[in-house]
């Protein structure tokens, strides 16, 4: 059944500037926004006008004055951004969090998930209001300002911002580790912890590092990549390079946290599937006094041998029910990456074999 295409729509910027920010070069973010909302939007100086269905009009308002009221904050319009506004106003439309459900619809034609997912343009704008609960969370660094690019990590930095413990799990691409790495550069440059310390198992060396060329650097960095990635983003590669001399940023594989106890520190664990029971406990454990740990981790992607249960998600079992620990379970929809990602990661988990654990236990 085709939608009912209604009366054009107006929408008019506040100033010429600002359209041409939001529209973007040669009407780029037009084009992008267009394709998200199934709208379209014809340009006229500082007036849109807006066509198609009732449901992709309302999406489309949204989404400008979404983009608009980032533009008048400074930020830079993206076509990134663009997809932010999108995945912003669509879960405000449905009026529920962007996950499971429409994890399991992802591989549908996204036309079919914004029908149903929409509503009328005033319930939009009601929901898009500034003193709303979804409104964008967002971290100023001293060389940029980190914004939550979607709902889920909307929710997850909010979580950061209020526990001491936090564990984010769900699939790569969802931005855990950079969102985890951002928040302890921020506290760090705000003064609140004195350290970032931020630590991976070496699974596919199995944590014998010997036979691998070079100096224990040279051993290790294979594996923290994506670390020094965030950091070089973060704060520049000159920076980056100074904290990791003096100490007060430290990068180090999982087994060499054993014995220590972190103070004054802001403490991460990236791929913490690829953990035992024993070194999730270890891990911790070692958390000390004004100190704060986040703990990421991919339960469909363990590297551990087949009979050995991750210590992600053993402690993901037993700690799940403490009110003091915050947890954040990302979906494939939550994906940033390449839209066809969580399509991919869908049709893998459709097909894959339960993972055994110990006594035949899904691990």
């Amino acid at each position: 059944m085709t939608a009912r295409v209604s009366a054009p729509q107006r929408f008019e910027f506040d100033t010429n500037e600002l359209a041409q920010r939001v529209c973007g070069a040669h009407d780029e973010n037009l084009t992008r926004l267009d394709y998200r909302s199934g709208a379209h939007c014809s340009s006229r100086g500082a007036v849109l006008l807006v066509s198609g269905s009732g449901e992709a009009q309302a999406l489309a308002l949204a989404m400008l004055e979404a983009l608009q009221d980032r533009a008048r904050q400074g930020q830079e319009i993206s076509l990134e951004e663009v997809d932010a506004a999108y995945r912003f106003a669509l879960d405000r439309a449905a009026g529920a969090p962007v996950g499971a459900a429409a994890a399991a619809n992802i591989g549908g034609a996204e036309q079919q998930t914004r029908g149903r997912a929409m509503r009328t343009s005033a319930a939009i704008a009601a929901n898009l209001a500034p003193d709303s609960e979804e409104e964008r969370a967002s971290w100023p660094l001293r060389n940029k300002t980190v914004v939550a690019g979607n709902p889920a990590q909307n929710r997850y930095m909010r979580l950061l911002d209020h526990y001491e413990l936090v564990f984010g799990l769900g699939p790569a691409g969802t931005g855990k580790t950079f969102l985890a790495v951002a928040k302890g550069i921020q506290l760090l440059q705000k003064g609140e912890v004195q350290r970032l310390i931020i630590s991976r198992p070496a699974v596919e060396a199995g944590e014998r590092l010997g036979f691998l060329p070079g100096d224990l650097k040279d051993k290790v960095d294979p594996y923290l990549r994506p670390i020094y990635d965030a950091l070089n983003e973060l704060v520049g590669p000159r920076e980056t390079q100074r904290d990791l001399d003096s100490g007060v940023i430290e990068v180090a594989p999982l087994a060499f946290m054993r014995g220590r106890t972190l103070k004054d520190a802001y403490v991460i664990l990236d791929e913490a599937q690829n953990t035992s029971a024993m070194q999730m406990k270890m891990f911790l454990t070692r958390l000390g006094h004004r100190s704060r740990m986040v703990i990421n981790g991919d339960l469909s992607q363990v590297d551990l041998p087949p009979q050995q249960i991750s210590g992600l998600r053993d402690a993901r079992n037993k700690l799940g029910g403490l009110d003091e620990i915050g947890v954040m379970q990302f979906s494939n929809a939550d994906v940033m990456r390449h839209d066809l990602v969580a399509k991919i990661l869908n049709a893998y988990e459709q097909h894959a074999e339960p993972r055994k654990g110990p006594a035949g236990e899904g691990a």
